[in-house]
């Protein structure tokens, strides 16, 4: 697993999005992206995390970001997240975890004294130069816009 810090190059990734269309870190190219990783669509704290960037979503465009969420859940369920919670923005399917391995945002969990191998909720804000800016470890799942949006007052 990689341990990325504020400073490095954003690992490359291309993936499917809800739409069935190939996205890569080199669309995001001139822009601020907020990358962050979520375990699962329309659990609890997912659905929160989510909610909480779409209700902030327009003050962050006007910080000029791009908000991109990655899963490893399918392109399909995607689209019902979405729709379900009125998302603005752009869910990405990373079904094998290649792009949360790539950004250390899987590893081991554990829940119930049940020890497995997850997503590790985690956002990246990376600038338009493809660097890592900040890097968010600890998500306040309910007050995530707030996160972000207090770290750049």
């Amino acid at each position: 697993m990689n341990k990325l810090s504020v400073g490095d190059k954003a690992p490359f990734f291309r993936a499917e999005n809800q739409n069935g269309e190939s996205v890569s870190l080199d669309d995001f190219a001139g822009k601020k992206l907020i990358l962050y990783f979520y375990p699962k669509d329309n659990t609890s704290g997912c659905t929160a995390e989510a909610c909480s960037l779409r209700d902030g979503y327009s003050e962050l465009i006007n910080l000029g970001f791009v908000v991109v969420g990655v899963s490893p859940d399918s392109v399909k369920s995607h689209v019902g997240f979405i729709n379900k919670h009125e998302l603005p923005f752009m869910l990405i399917s990373d079904a094998d975890h290649s792009i949360a391995d790539s950004y250390g945002a899987w590893g081991l969990k554990k829940f119930m004294g049940r020890e497995y191998y997850g997503i590790l909720r985690k956002t990246f804000i990376i600038n338009a130069e493809g660097i890592i800016e900040k890097v968010f470890d600890k998500v306040d799942t309910k007050r995530h816009f707030e996160q972000i949006s207090d770290s750049y007052k």
